[in-house]
């Protein structure tokens, strides 16, 4: 099944393409499926709002099924912030550097005990305006006081899951795409269709 993805960010991409294979689907990025660029303003207030805005508009455009997610990092002593503005916590340019600069600045002081939060991945999958599925996964743990590691994106050299002692940006990509946010949202997805036969 060939599905576009409403994301423009390559990492995402790799991660969808990598958790999605042994179901069959083939992501197809947005330029590849001749969509031309244009901006999605991510105003929701819930990630189910902006994966759905973001799908939506993406599927109006090009008529395929097409899949959007929304993530982003919760910080339980932040009152769930970044939340939904994780992507542009430290301004318009959305850098990673800058992002978890701030998140690292506002925790200043917080006991690692209390520094615990979430990652959040909503997938939106859109066959019609009328048959949307979807679908939310979550991956518990705790925000760490320095960046450790150079793999993944955005917060992962941030953030250790529940259970393991090294961040998203130290963990094999194989362990990070089998218990992440992502996975789990991709996860609940496939069972969705599966039971839809």
């Amino acid at each position: 099944m060939i599905i576009v993805a409403a994301t423009q960010n390559r990492n995402k991409i790799k991660e969808i393409r990598a958790i999605t294979e042994p179901f069959g689907f083939k992501i197809l990025p947005r330029d590849e499926a001749g969509i031309p660029h244009f901006e999605i303003v991510e105003d929701g207030t819930t990630f189910e709002e902006n994966s759905l805005k973001k799908a939506m508009e993406i599927h109006k455009v090009c008529g395929l099924p097409t899949i959007a997610d929304d993530s982003g990092i919760m910080a339980d002593a932040l009152d769930g912030a970044p939340g939904v503005h994780s992507a542009r916590f430290a301004g318009a340019e959305g850098n990673d550097d800058n992002n978890n600069e701030k998140l690292l600045q506002l925790l200043s002081g917080v006991p690692m005990e209390k520094r615990t939060g979430k990652f959040v991945s909503v997938i939106t999958l859109i066959f019609s305006p009328d048959d949307v599925i979807v679908a939310r996964g979550e991956c518990r743990g705790h925000i760490l006081y320095s960046t450790a590691g150079e793999n993944g994106f955005g917060y992962d050299p941030l953030f250790a899951p529940d259970g393991y002692d090294k961040s998203f940006g130290q963990l094999p990509k194989e362990v990070k795409n089998s218990i992440s946010h992502r996975a789990m949202a991709l996860k609940a997805l496939q069972e969705q269709l599966t039971e839809r036969g």
